[in-house]
């Protein structure tokens, strides 16, 4: 037996010589925990399971290790998936170098650090190590600057995502060295200029897109700024399934022969600035199930035979120019799921081939001209979303469209229907937004609508509902938009809406009171009270909505006085109008401590999302993310004296503004200093009171004032020469108040020169007015203006010239533009006063003599 034994311990020493080490190598060890020390230091903290990498030891083999993947053979490293890594931390940003250990790693094929918020700009010289990647991931990060030319040389690479970052710069021609790429992801970036035509090269691509999806074998290069024309060498992407080049500025025509892409199941190219017709070859592309070219500048005739394409299943053609022949049968040969044919001319009643369509969810009919009644049929087909805005329907809404249990969002504003709203409203239980506004609905609110428990908006506003009793909505399932302006409600102000509602609408009724109990409003952020007959006290009213950001009550009947304890520096209020009502007492100096209006950001909530439903407050759009498609909603504008007119502010820039409107009230006392501190404020208004004493010097410091009105109070002295540092002043009306002196120069007020806004002080004189005041240096062509004039009026006074002759100059030419120009040919130099209303002046006055 020790013979054999002896035998086989050499062979076993050379066989350990040939087989690899079955553990990571060292130096790759170490970087990857050089990796986590970099995470561990920048986060200031010594927990590896706040990362997720407590399994990363110096103990322990790498290739164990969570999210990281050896090869079986070889124990060489060849996969990290490192994304989402910073979840827990993702308010901290951090920096490209501290991945610099990972690019070490020269045996990986596929790299995923998507998700993980790393900020600068894309390491050229890390990646060029890394030649034997395939698939790499570096989407969801803020990666900026342009794309390094090394990305270009990993000639292996067949997925690459670059998507949602924040480069810029154009796609260069060395993309088409990637012959072997099958997915290219670049939507969501600032990316410009034409595309290269060496895309044409890489003919292995299955699908190319422009929009964020997450199927493999992709080119996505959407919501970026690419122009041009669409380059002719796509063409030869003959493999090519899906085709999405949406959100850019693509000019010129769709090519010709896009059709010879006969594997194109998805062509998407909505929303760019393309031209011409559909092109006919579209028709021999047999497999095509979506074909989206809505929101550009396409025109001509929608052809009929796009109907006859078998397999397609979605259809968006609006936004365009295109025309409908309401002349041509129509008898689809496919099965459509979605269908837009928004502003597509389309007029009498709704085509009646669309019943056919047993499997639509989403029918987008606005911007036509529709009319007739809201077809029966269209009723019962249970579709999930219908857009029929801005037509001429007429009629009243069938009871069974109600009935529907997938219907999720109906907009049928901005037509004619009329009659009661269905008392089976509330039935729909889908339904999550529901715009009925600017038709002739009568009537009382149908109390089913509480029982819809997911609804975001509803919009009934611009009607003629009427009624004091409100459905009470449950606490917690209340839309978060409700908008019943325009109609003729009454009562007070209803508080049957609950916690949910953040934005509601109530302007232009008969409400007549404000209600004792507010404590469900504890998100609201707009309140619209405009034009309604509230009266009684302006109690503490404000302070009771924690986080409101808008406050409207112009033109009410409110009395008594603004108390100080309203306005906390705790407060959100950007936009506050109680202009036309009756409010009394001086103005608190505490409004003066409003953080919003000081230039401090607002916080407004973006949006918000249900199931597969998103709305975005401040674009006013609604995203179906079943569809991936976003339409625009007509969202509730904003009334205020803007600039001396009556203007809307809309959703999508009432972020920005700040405003205090305070006019057409009984005000009196001074102007308080503090108001001063607003200077994020861009318009304040305090006309039309019984304000008094002086424009206070602080005023000077509202930087970003846009319109300035003190126009009809008491207010006498100076205008502070502290105006001239309003560079972004473009209205000042200061008339009908007692100011008087030299109206400040340089800066924006030069360009105040509409005598108007300074007309009936007691003194004003300066430029802008074309009224010189007393201390001003005459030019030289101003005192020959002056002498031509006077030499006109009076001729010469000749020696007989006295002080009587000159009083009536005087009093002819009081005003200060005339002051001290009044001459007379004599011997003598005569010193005398003359008194007038305002004051003593005293003149002297030069007697020249000539030869």
């Amino acid at each position: 037996m020790a013979k054999p034994l002896s035998m086989i311990k050499p062979l076993l020493s050379f066989i350990f010589m040939f087989v690899p080490c079955l553990s990571c190598r060292a130096h790759k060890k170490q970087s990857l925990l050089q990796f986590k020390s970099n995470l561990l230091d920048m986060y200031h903290t010594s927990s590896s399971s706040s990362l997720g990498l407590e399994s990363w030891d110096s103990n322990s083999d790498c290739c164990n290790w969570t999210r990281v993947v050896c090869s079986l053979h070889s124990h060489e490293i060849t996969a990290l998936h490192l994304g989402g890594l910073h979840l827990l931390f993702r308010y901290f940003l951090p920096n490209t170098k501290i991945w610099d250990p990972i690019y070490g790693i020269r045996s990986l094929t596929f790299l995923d650090i998507s998700y993980s918020y790393i900020q600068g700009e894309i390491p050229g010289n890390g990646l060029a190590n890394l030649t034997k990647l395939v698939h790499f991931d570096m989407s969801r990060n803020y990666f900026n600057g342009s794309i390094p030319p090394q990305l270009f040389h990993l000639r292996f690479l067949q997925f690459l995502d670059l998507s949602e970052n924040l480069l810029k710069g154009g796609l260069s021609g060395e993309i088409g060295k990637l012959g072997n790429l099958k997915t290219l992801m670049l939507d969501h970036n600032f990316l410009d200029g034409n595309l290269p035509v060496q895309i044409g090269n890489l003919t292995k691509l299955r699908q190319f897109s422009v929009r964020n999806l997450t199927r493999l074998q992709q080119f996505s290069i959407s919501h970026n700024k690419f122009l041009g024309r669409i380059p002719e060498s796509i063409l030869n992407l003959k493999e090519l399934e899906k085709l999405d080049a949406s959100n850019n500025y693509l000019e010129m025509h769709i090519p010709n022969r896009i059709g010879t892409l006969f594997h194109i199941s998805i062509l998407v190219l909505g929303v760019n600035r393309l031209t011409g017709s559909i092109p006919l070859s579209i028709r021999n592309l047999s497999k095509l199930e979506t074909l989206r070219l809505e929101d550009n500048m396409l025109s001509g005739e929608i052809p009929s035979w796009l109907f006859d394409i078998d397999s397609l299943k979605n259809l968006y053609l609006g936004g365009n120019k295109f025309i409908w022949n309401n002349h041509v049968k129509i008898v689809p040969k496919c099965m459509l799921s979605q269908l837009s044919l928004k502003s597509c001319k389309i007029s009498a009643d709704i085509p009646e081939w669309i019943s056919t369509q047993k499997n639509l969810n989403l029918l987008e009919l606005s911007d036509n001209q529709l009319t007739g009644n809201f077809p029966l049929w269209i009723a019962e087909m249970e579709i999930e979303c219908l857009l029929f805005s801005r037509n001429r329907l007429t009629g009243s809404i069938p009871f069974p469209l109600f009935q529907s249990q997938d219907l999720s969002v109906l907009d049928l504003s901005r037509n004619n229907f009329s009659g009661e709203l269905p008392q089976n409203i509330g039935h729909a239980l889908k339904l999550k937004v529901l715009m009925l506004s600017g038709n002739n609905f009568m009537g009382s609110i149908p109390k089913s609508i509480v029982d819809i428990p997911s609804l975001m908006v509803l919009d009934l506003s611009r009607n003629r509902l009427s009624g004091n009793m409100f459905p009470v909505m449950g606490t917690y399932r209340s839309p978060r938009y409700v908008d019943l302006s325009s109609n003729e409600l009454s009562g007070d102000m209803p508080t049957s809406f609950g916690r949910g509602t953040s934005i509601l609408a109530l302007g232009k009724n008969k409400f007549s009171g404000f209600p004792k109990n507010v404590t469900h409003f504890v998100n609201l952020e707009y309140l619209d009270l405009h034009d309604n007959n509230i009266t009684g006290d302006f109690l503490d009213f404000i302070s009771r909505f924690s986080i409101l950001h808008v406050l409207s009550l112009r033109n009410n009947s409110l009395h008594g006085s603004l108390p100080s304890n309203s306005f906390s520096k705790e407060s959100r209020l950007q936009i506050l109008d109680l202009s036309s009502n009756s409010l009394v007492g001086r103005i608190p100096s505490e409004l003066g401590n409003l953080p919003r209006m000081s230039g401090f950001s607002s916080g407004y909530t973006i949006y918000n999302s249900i199931g597969e439903i998103q709305v975005n407050w401040l674009d006013a759009t609604v995203t179906l993310f079943t569809s991936m498609y976003t339409f625009t909603i007509e969202m509730n504008e904003l009334t205020v004296n803007w600039k001396n007119a009556m203007q809307g502010l809309s959703s999508h820039n009432r972020h920005i503004y700040t405003l205090l409107d305070l006019s057409n009230n009984k005000f009196s006392g001074d102007v308080p200093d503090s108001l001063g501190n607003l200077k994020g404020l861009k318009l304040l208004n305090l006309s039309y009171n019984k304000l008094s004493g002086y424009i206070p010097q602080s005023f000077g410091d509202l930087e970003s004032i846009e319109t300035l009105d003190l126009s009809y109070n008491n207010i006498s002295g100076t205008i502070p020469q502290s105006f001239r540092k309003l560079d972004q002043l473009s209205v000042l009306d200061v008339s009908n108040n007692k100011l008087s002196g030299k109206i400040p120069r340089g800066g924006q007020m030069d360009t105040m020169n509409d005598p108007t806004y300074f007309a009936n002080n007691s003194g004003l004189c300066g430029m802008q007015i074309r009224v010189k005041c007393s201390g001003d240096e005459p030019t030289p062509d101003d005192v020959q203006e002056e002498d031509d004039d006077v030499e006109q009026s009076h001729g010469s006074c000749g020696p007989e010239c006295g002080s009587d002759s000159l009083l009536a100059s005087f009093h002819q030419y009081q005003q200060p533009y005339y002051l001290g120009t009044l001459f007379c040919h004599h011997q003598n130099t005569t010193q005398f006063t003359i008194g007038t209303d305002e004051t003593t002046l005293l003149f002297t006055i030069f007697l020249y003599t000539f030869m």
